[in-house]
């Protein structure tokens, strides 16, 4: 009998507690104008398993509890071992009480160049260079975390944005483009290094109040969390002040600018002739959308 128990016990353990992401990965060769060869089908198992077995923090995550995402990778150019491309990551949370997952983080990093052989192996090294794929992988990887975790906790991701810095400093030196100033305003470097200036922080917090004080009370109190949300977005106007048409907030609205149009587009109302002067100022790339809001 007690082995039996025991038995039961490992499975539940097994089946309770997962890694941290559920990941899908999608690798595109077509413009490679050989997208049958096997390597890419190769390659993007093994991106696959590599984020999603990876143990990348100290937490243990419940099954419901792993953060959904998905990376697209398109290789535009293929040779032997090298690789050139870009990768867009894309992440979502639940929102409580609901079946509605919404979008927290959507990157295309366009600085992806790397070399792979097929079924080499992947293993990530948290303290040391090992390739530009490891490293641009699990850089985005502790972005996402962090991004996730700021939306359950006020700069509750400082821990997972850290580790980004640290892969960031260590791929410096070599030879790959996306993780230097010197390489272009939206890139790698950019994107840390906006998430840990205390001239973004206000950003970290619209992404605490949008979610935990917002989404998340919609269940119980509808135009409480429509206003908590415009309040959220109205405080960028001042990080924009200072710093406008940053890469951060552009991330921010890249994943956000379709859910905002929805939420002011129904449901009680409140008031919202500030939140659209601040649309307009912080995001006029999305103009439309906000033409959109029905108020």
């Amino acid at each position: 009998m007690s082995r039996i128990l025991l038995f039961l016990m490992l499975c539940f353990s097994v089946s309770t507690y997962a890694q941290e992401l559920n990941c899908n990965v999608v690798i595109n060769a077509n413009q490679t104008g050989n997208p049958n060869l096997p390597i890419f089908k190769t390659l993007e198992n093994q991106v696959r398993e590599f984020v999603n077995n990876t143990k990348w923090t100290n937490r243990e995550f419940t099954t419901q509890e792993r953060i959904e995402c998905s990376i697209y990778i398109n290789i535009t150019e293929y040779a032997s071992d090298a690789f050139n491309g870009t990768i867009q990551i894309q992440s979502s949370r639940p929102v409580y009480e609901s079946s509605y997952t919404t979008p927290v983080h959507n990157i295309n990093d366009k600085d992806f160049a790397f070399r792979y052989l097929e079924y080499q192996n992947m293993i990530y090294n948290p303290n040391q260079f090992e390739s530009n794929l490891i490293s641009v992988l699990a850089f985005h990887v502790y972005m996402v975390l962090g991004v996730d975790a700021d939306t359950f906790s006020p700069n509750g991701g400082q821990k997972y944005f850290e580790q980004a810095q640290i892969i960031l400093n260590y791929s410096q030196g070599e030879s790959a483009s996306g993780w230097k100033l010197s390489d272009g305003n939206q890139n790698r470097f950019t994107l840390i290094d906006n998430m840990l200036s205390p001239t973004f922080e206000d950003y970290r917090t619209v992404m605490y109040e949008y979610h935990r004080n917002g989404l998340d009370l919609m269940s119980t109190d509808q135009k409480k969390a429509k206003s908590n949300i415009a309040d959220a977005i109205i405080s960028l106007e001042k990080m924009n002040r200072v710093r406008p048409n940053s890469y951060i907030l552009r991330t921010f609205f890249d994943a956000k600018a379709d859910e905002i149009q929805d939420i002011f587009s129904g449901g009680p109302n409140v008031e919202i002739t500030d939140l659209i002067s601040a649309l307009n100022n912080v995001a006029p790339m999305y103009s439309n959308q906000w033409r959109n809001i029905k108020y």
